[in-house]
């Protein structure tokens, strides 16, 4: 069975908010949307009003965030074998100032142009990215160790 994320995009014009990772032992060092594993009994869209509240520190409405892509994503760490689902959702509006609203687990949080990522993107949400500026609503991603 999948595990399933919500990742956010804020985006003002072409540039989107991206927390820097660091200390969670996963992606550190890399820039990634604020997004996290969906809770039990949470919508897909509740999932993600969440994340952009704990990691970007900004109040969303339901009727201000639209879908925009799904991954299947398959990571192999070692001799574990992760299966997620990634949902993927842009707002259009927003309460607050994104900041980096997780300091112990981002070091900061930065306006980013969506046409020159740098490198350090993670891996899986930079082909997301890629993907939604081409207009496609599915894709896959498949990463073996």
């Amino acid at each position: 069975r999948p595990y399933t994320a919500c990742h956010v995009i804020l985006r003002k014009g072409d540039d989107i908010a991206m927390v820097l990772r660091r200390n969670t032992g996963w992606r550190d060092g890399d820039y990634g949307l604020p997004a996290g594993k969906l809770e039990y009994g949470e919508t897909f869209t509740e999932g993600a009003i969440r994340e952009a509240a704990e990691e970007a520190g900004v109040v969303i409405s339901g009727s201000h965030m639209e879908f925009t892509h799904v991954v299947h994503r398959h990571d192999e760490d070692n001799d574990t074998f992760m299966d997620w689902v990634d949902m993927y959702f842009v707002a259009s509006e927003w309460q607050g100032e994104p900041h980096n609203a997780e300091p112990e687990k981002s070091e900061r949080l930065d306006w980013l142009d969506i046409n020159n990522l740098p490198e350090n993107i993670v891996p899986p949400q930079r082909t997301a990215l890629l993907e939604i500026a081409k207009g496609s609503k599915y894709s896959e991603y498949w990463e073996e160790n």
